[in-house]
């Protein structure tokens, strides 16, 4: 038989709801009766019932960290979101709040996943970790007015939703410029990401950077079906750019990986630059230029936000932008030595 509130309360001789408030650690009750309390409760092998007291309490401390479909073996394996995870744990662990992870196989399952969380009072709220269009999700965070932070800039909401992100049309920009400083011109955007919107602001970024040099930008290169490495095989013979901007450092060594067998060497013929400075940077030689997105500081300041916001639910809601870094290594060749 179970230990109840009421026989640890007789146990230390006073009312049941004193047991309760010393759970909730409150005020009210005097440091000695705490202790008095806490001692019965180890001494009788009194185990708290967690689930009643959510349902009892305003908030349940307990974050939802919303995943991506894993759709690709690529995206399971990207260590960006391991980082991302791993941080935003770290400041949960200093809020002296938990974390719950959401995900699914398909958006259906995620979506229900998400609504099951949130109905049983599992969860406070989300911390959204992509950005998807027309996504069911947001759709049913924003419609049942969820608490939600966001990792990226939505498609929309903007006025509604809470955002960390970088400024990845600066990132774009960035990029783009590092080559041109070093005197490529024949600049190509290479992608196996055609549908996020990082992906659309990190090459509207390069667009204008080639567009600020006086050079032409060309069309996005997709990297994704068969198909997309024949025609990517025939752009580089016809067009011969001297350099290749990378979606992100997994897809990057897949990049060199294709030019390699194509006949190029990296960085003599061709030069790479990317994103994230994730551990793929430096698995292989040469070691990858990257621009670092800072993804332990997004993932902290996510969790921040997310607090702020549950306090202080009509706040105004903000995109929090985290600064990047450009990480110089051995794939950008410098032509103008």
């Amino acid at each position: 038989m179970s230990v109840t509130i009421k026989d640890v309360a007789k146990e230390v001789g006073v009312a049941p709801s004193t047991v309760s408030r010393t759970l909730r650690d409150h005020p009210s009750i005097s440091r000695e009766t705490k202790e008095k309390v806490r001692k019965a409760m180890d001494k009788l092998g009194y185990v708290p019932n967690v689930s009643a007291q959510n349902l009892a309490n305003k908030h349940v401390n307990t974050i939802g960290a919303i995943l991506p479909v894993i759709g690709s073996k690529e995206r399971k394996s990207n260590p960006f979101y391991l980082e991302i995870i791993t941080a935003m744990n770290e400041e949960a662990s200093q809020q002296k709040v938990t974390l719950s992870i959401a995900s699914g196989k398909t958006q259906q399952e995620l979506l229900e996943n998400v609504q099951l969380m949130y109905r049983q009072k599992r969860v406070d709220g989300f911390i959204m970790l992509y950005v998807e269009e027309d996504d069911m999700v947001l759709d049913y965070l924003i419609e049942n007015k969820v608490p939600f932070t966001m990792i990226g800039q939505p498609y929309k909401f903007h006025n509604e939703a809470s955002c960390v992100d970088n400024d990845n049309q600066l990132l774009g920009w960035t990029a783009t410029q590092h080559l041109v400083d070093k005197g490529h011109e024949r600049i190509a955007f290479v992608t196996n990401n055609n549908h996020e919107n990082f992906f659309r602001e990190r090459f509207f970024g390069y667009q204008k950077g080639m567009m600020d040099n006086q050079l032409t930008a060309y069309p996005a290169m997709p990297l994704i079906t068969p198909d997309d490495f024949i025609a990517l095989d025939d752009f580089l013979k016809e067009e011969q750019p001297t350099a290749c901007i990378a979606i992100d450092d997994m897809f990057a060594l897949r990049l060199i990986q294709m030019l390699n067998l194509s006949g190029f060497k990296v960085p003599d013929d061709i030069s790479v630059i990317s994103f994230n400075n994730s551990i793929f940077t430096s698995l292989l030689h040469p070691y990858i230029t990257s621009i670092d997105v800072n993804a332990t500081q997004l993932g902290k300041t996510a969790v921040q936000e997310f607090l702020l916001q549950l306090k202080e639910p009509d706040a105004i809601k903000k995109r929090v932008i985290i600064p990047h870094t450009l990480i110089e290594n051995e794939t950008v060749l410098n032509r103008k030595n």
